[in-house]
């Protein structure tokens, strides 16, 4: 057994839905309604934790749909009295986590959808940000003053915040199950709970030994790095082999309300393997083993009432916002989706593991 191999019980729930690890005592099972036994949900009700920020067209939008434009236009404003709280937040924060590091992200500042033919086309207005920054700002007991400030200032009331853009997988198996993970009790972001695969895009992935500057990323390398990271992700916390997922799909974008509205792009992701096979591969470990506890699994055609079941409490707002724009991508949940199986020769979609 490696180094990062997990020894956890199995608990199954059932045709329900299918529970691995000890996230939940043996009697809290996570009930999912009968798909036959109500008419289909012709829309959602929104959850208060999570906003939408973008819905893209049915079936996604591919890479070669989505460009970037990277211009310090798009960063944050310096706070109205100076970033000295910042950096008051950081050093008290890593006093009491001196594990911490900071990193610098993309920042997301809009995006526009146009209908051009042949097909659409998505562009992200990015910036520059940090995750100093975005604890000194999204996750600071000042971030909803900052974001009336930021409306009163500049007619944007995410002027002021850092906004890292986020990537989360709606991670479909082959056996149409929808993949979730228990998050560890030790993570810093929404201990305990259930969220899809997800993390962030790097902008040191594309400058290597170098601080990143906005005219040193071009627009493509961006886009590259947007949809390699979401793989990159779902091969680091599942432990999956890149060869068997296919090539991301965007959904669109959806927003924390509990941290000020953090944008995160939501893919589908189509994986080659089975449930049973996806949990032998989680169980066997991986590079962020501990970022989790257990593996979920629920069946695709249960997932459109999943925010009636007592599990949509336990997720965290970022896999809410993937469930609410998954459910919006009927072509993807009747197998559209599975046509875009990836190759290991895409450069694009290549990724160091």
């Amino acid at each position: 057994m490696g180094s990062h191999e997990r020894k956890r019980q199995v608990l199954p729930l059932g045709e329900r839905g299918v529970l691995w690890g000890p996230g939940q005592p043996l009697n809290s099972e996570i009930k999912l309604p009968d798909p036959e036994s109500r008419s289909k949900l012709s829309c959602q009700t929104m959850d208060p934790e999570v906003s939408l920020m973008l819905l893209c067209p049915p079936g996604g939008l591919s890479q070669e749909q989505v460009s970037v434009e990277l211009s310090p236009a798009h960063d944050r404003r310096p706070l109205p009295e100076g970033d000295k709280t910042i950096t008051a937040i950081w050093e008290t924060r890593l006093q009491a986590q001196p594990w911490i590091f900071d990193a610098p992200k993309f920042r997301l500042h809009s995006a526009t959808l146009a209908s051009s033919s042949p097909e659409p086309q998505l562009l992200l207005h990015l910036g520059l940000t940090s995750y100093r920054d975005f604890l000194g700002t999204n996750w600071s007991s000042s971030a909803s003053w900052l974001r009336q400030q930021g409306a009163t200032d500049w007619g944007d009331k995410q002027a002021y915040l850092a906004d890292p853009l986020g990537v989360g997988a709606a991670l479909v198996t082959a056996d149409d199950f929808l993949v979730f993970l228990r998050r560890s009790q030790q993570v810093a972001e929404a201990p305990g709970l259930v969220d899809v695969p997800g993390g962030h895009p790097e902008p040191q992935a594309l400058c290597s030994g170098s601080i990143p500057q906005h005219e040193d990323l071009p627009g493509e390398l961006v886009v590259r790095e947007l949809f390699s990271s979401v793989l990159q992700e779902v091969c680091d916390e599942v432990n999956l082999p890149l060869h068997t997922l296919s090539q991301p799909l965007l959904l669109g974008i959806a927003c924390n309300e509990t941290s000020a509205g953090r944008a995160s792009a939501e893919f589908y992701v189509q994986c080659s393997l089975t449930s049973e096979e996806v949990r032998n591969y989680y169980l066997s470990g991986g590079p962020e083993a501990n970022e989790s506890t257990g593996i979920i699994f629920v069946e695709t055609q249960r997932v459109q009432r999943l925010q009636e079941t007592e599990m949509w409490a336990q997720l965290c707002p970022s896999a809410k916002g993937a469930i609410l724009l998954y459910n919006r991508h009927p072509p993807l949940q009747s197998g559209a989706g599975k046509s875009h199986l990836s190759h290991p020769s895409v450069p694009a979609l290549s990724l160091q593991l």
